[in-house]
């Protein structure tokens, strides 16, 4: 899309316009310094100082910052969705040109719509199937019996393994590994065997899986992300891990196997979890927690120390090796003063 005026996107996404010009919009730019022809959106109150700087043409923002806009402005009750969907608009991503790149290598018994786009080196094996609309990217690999649903995108480097399921309107960043070998291993005297991984994934409809993510196929079950999941880069998801609707994960976090995720959560970076743990819906796990049992009740969950400068960042850390020793004296006086322990009973000579 080259231009719009902004009355256009006002009633285009049933927004109030304020101002006295009706600017041509050429694009999406940041509040600042912002630029002449471009769109920007102010969410945060934080930032409302920065308005009366901006170069930008035009701003979105709630109904409490029209009045101290010095350009004109779109009122949105959230002006960050409303931003989004205007943005949508000028995403340059080009639209999928139907064909097949000749040099692409189609397995035999592959079924492939006339309307889907597969590109320079691209393997697709025998059975699998590739839906309406779909982009498979330069370099990607769909394997044997894998389905790609309609109009989902594998941006490049992809590889999608034999018998896994990628549903509609989704997209695969650079680099994805979809339905790799879990991590089975049993232990014997000479050493690991490799247990069989017989599951697949299935990925529903409107998931986004983040560049260099990798999701192993399940042992047994299967491994399933549910509609809706925004998975950002560099995640590892293990074997016959759920993930509930429009639940959104953080990079560099890691899922052991196994484990439940519920609907609408929402973790942060760097987040480890352990396997075979159950997590409800609406949960909140904050960046570097380290999730070692179920969170059986919805609400927000952290833990590991936040930045600090270092000197106080050791003091920490050397209090917290101390603990051990601090608990050890506490309880010494505790028995020294017949004083109850933690379920009120008094403690006995042999009590630690």
């Amino acid at each position: 899309m080259a231009s719009l005026l902004l009355s256009a996107l006002a009633e285009r996404f049933s927004l109030r316009r304020q101002g006295d010009t009706d600017p041509l919009i050429e694009g999406v730019c940041t509040l600042t310094p912002g630029k002449p022809g471009g769109i920007g959106f102010l969410a945060n109150p934080q930032y409302r100082k920065a308005l009366a700087a901006s170069a930008a043409s035009a701003v979105v923002v709630s109904e409490r910052d029209a009045e101290v806009a010095p350009m004109p402005v779109l009122v949105a009750a959230d002006p960050y969705l409303a931003f989004a969907r205007i943005a949508a608009l000028f995403d340059p991503t080009p639209a999928t040109v139907p064909g097949i790149h000749p040099s692409a290598v189609i397995g035999a018994g592959s079924a492939i719509d006339e309307t889907a786009e597969i590109g320079p080196l691209v393997v697709v094996e025998p059975g699998a199937h590739i839906g309406p609309g779909a982009y498979v990217g330069a370099h990607s690999v769909v394997g044997r019996d894998a389905v790609i649903g309609a109009e989902t995108r594998l941006e490049g480097r992809n590889w999608v393994g034999a018998r896994s399921q990628v549903g509609a309107r989704c997209r695969l960043n650079a680099g994805c590994v979809i339905g790799a070998r879990g991590f089975g291993l049993a232990p014997t005297p000479q050493g690991w065997e490799e247990v069989p991984q017989l599951g697949r994934v299935v990925i529903g409809n409107d998931v986004e899986v983040g560049a260099n993510t990798c999701i192993d196929r399940g042992a047994i079950d299967d491994t399933v992300i549910s509609d809706g999941v925004k998975l950002d880069n560099l995640i590892q998801i293990a074997h016959n891990v759920h993930i509930g609707a429009h639940t959104a994960v953080a990079a560099n976090t890691g899922i052991a196997g196994s484990t439940r995720i519920g609907a609408r959560c929402l973790i942060g970076g760097a987040v480890g979890i352990a396997g075979h743990l159950t997590i409800v819906d609406d949960v909140v796990v904050l960046a570097r927690a380290m999730v070692t049992h179920s969170l059986m009740e919805k609400g927000a969950y952290g833990s590991g120390l936040p930045v600090a400068d270092a000197r106080s960042w050791r003091r920490q850390v050397a209090h917290i090796r101390r603990l051990d020793r601090w608990e050890a004296r506490l309880k010494r006086v505790e028995r020294q003063r017949d004083l109850p322990d933690d379920d009120g009973e008094p403690r006995g000579a042999s009590d630690d």
